[in-house]
C-alpha cells in the first residue's frame, strides 16, 4: 500500500507490527497540523504518516501517550490538541456545558410550574374558563353543523 504509514509495516524479520498503545492513544488525541479539520489518525498526507511513524518511535523509545500529545504541542502548536486539558482554564470546558444544561432544565421546569401556576392548573383544574350559556349555545351549535357537513354526500 504506497499510502501505509512505515510503521503499519512489519520491520525485517519480525512478525506483524503492532503499533504501541501510548502512540495511538496520544494519535486519538490530536488534531493533524497537516490536514486541516481531520484527525491526525486520519491524516492521509505524508507530513501526517511522518508524525505518525515519529510518535510511534517516541513511544516504542519510552514515552507516555500524554507525554507525546505535549511534544506535539509543543512543536506544532495548541489548537492540534483535539479534546481540552484537564487542568486550570482548560477545565472550564469539560464543566460549563454539563452545568449549562443542568441550569437549563432546571429553568424550563420552574418556567413550566409558573405557567401552570398562573393557567389555574395547580390545583387540577381544565384548562380555560368556564364557559358562558351563550359560548356553550355557539359551541353546540358548531358541532352540529360539523356533524351535518360529515353526513352529507360528497357533490
Amino acid at each position: 500500500a504506497a499510502g501505509q504509514a512505515q510503521s503499519d509495516v512489519p520491520p525485517e524479520g519480525r512478525g506483524p507490527y503492532t503499533r504501541n498503545p501510548e502512540a495511538i492513544e496520544a494519535i486519538e488525541r490530536l488534531k493533524s497540523p497537516y490536514c486541516p479539520g481531520l484527525m491526525l489518525e486520519v491524516c492521509p498526507s505524508s507530513g501526517g504518516m511522518a508524525l505518525r511513524d515519529s510518535l510511534a518511535d517516541l513511544a516504542d523509545a519510552g514515552l507516555s501517550s500524554d507525554e507525546l500529545v505535549e511534544w506535539v504541542i509543543a512543536n506544532h502548536g495548541e489548537e492540534y490538541r483535539a479534546l481540552p486539558g484537564k487542568r486550570g482554564v482548560a477545565l472550564l470546558a469539560w464543566i460549563i456545558p454539563p452545568l449549562g444544561a443542568i441550569l437549563g432544565v432546571g429553568l424550563a421546569f420552574v418556567a413550566l410550574g409558573r405557567m401552570r401556576k398562573r393557567r389555574g392548573l395547580e390545583d387540577g383544574e381544565p384548562f380555560g374558563e368556564d364557559l358562558s350559556d351563550e359560548q356553550e349555545e355557539r359551541l353546540r351549535e358548531a358541532l352540529r353543523e360539523l356533524e351535518e357537513e360529515e353526513e352529507a354526500p360528497f357533490l
